[in-house]
């Protein structure tokens, strides 16, 4: 016999939706409320270029085919790049985290060096970059590569010595090796502040890439650069159609790697979260 959904679940559904759905979008109706009222009210018409009215800026950056297309050609380059940075940073990043969790020894060596790289402003090597790997796109995934790399490794670090000291005692007591002691109790434990470290990464990567586009301009051209040259010509309206691109592409990548973390550990880690 086939039982349908009782209205109590029906509504505790529809409550869920609403309590997710609603805040965000009453907040986004105030933005979008407190945004025109910046531009008609409180900028005169000869600086209204500073904050040009959203639906000039849906017009003008959207719905004109030919900016249009330059704005999605230059997204789809920011995102090959800020995704092969943030490949490469997880490469990097769980290799030394591993090493790190597995000697005291190598993590001292490490870490200082780890956290000078972090503490290094990206536009004071920037000439650096540019004259040891040029202006392209190489330049642009090497500054990926130096700000999303330091969260990766250390969420990473900090999950694989979350393990309980007790789990790690009974894993001796049956004499478990290294690489079993990594793959069945290290790495399970450090699953929640890895993809923790993955998604800020992940928000940083793009920061890089739009950052790297900015200052190296060969090759195709990204957000950056047309960040760059809209606010050279005063183009108010391509100028924040870029701006919400840009901020659209680290949203997109943030909630993916949230869905990935749902979709992997989201009710393991509910459910231990309860327990203790």
């Amino acid at each position: 016999m086939k039982t349908g959904s009782t209205p109590t679940a029906e509504m505790s559904r529809s409550e869920h939706v609403a309590r997710a759905t609603l805040p965000p979008i009453a907040l986004g109706l105030a933005l979008v409320g407190l945004w025109y009222c910046i531009s008609y009210l409180v900028l005169e018409e000869s600086r209204r270029f500073l904050l040009r009215p959203i639906h000039q800026v849906i017009e003008v950056g959207f719905l004109d085919s030919d900016n249009r297309t330059e704005e999605l050609l230059a997204l789809w380059s920011s995102t090959k790049i800020a995704l092969i940075g943030l490949a490469i940073a997880i490469s990097i990043g769980f290799t030394l985290a591993t090493l790190m969790s597995q000697a005291k020894t190598v993590e001292k060596a490490i870490f200082p060096y780890m956290v000078t790289l972090q503490a290094i402003p990206i536009l004071a090597v920037v000439p650096l970059i540019s004259f040891w790997f040029g202006t392209g796109a190489l330049s642009r995934v090497v500054v990926c590569v130096m700000i999303s790399l330091f969260p990766i490794i250390v969420n990473t670090l900090f999950g694989l010595h979350s393990a309980e000291q007790g789990a790690h005692d009974l894993f001796t007591l049956h004499h478990a090796s290294r690489v079993t002691r990594l793959k069945k109790l290290m790495f399970p434990a450090a699953l929640p502040a890895v993809f923790a470290g993955l998604r800020i990464s992940a928000g940083l990567s793009v920061i890089g890439a739009i950052v790297g586009d900015f200052f190296f301009g060969k090759g195709d051209a990204g957000i950056g650069q047309l960040l760059r040259r809209h606010a050279s010509r005063l183009q108010g309206e391509e100028l924040l159609a870029s701006v919400i691109l840009s901020s659209l592409l680290g949203v997109v990548v943030f909630g993916f790697f949230g869905w990935v973390q749902k979709r992997a550990i989201g009710r393991w880690h509910d459910a231990i979260s309860v327990e203790a």
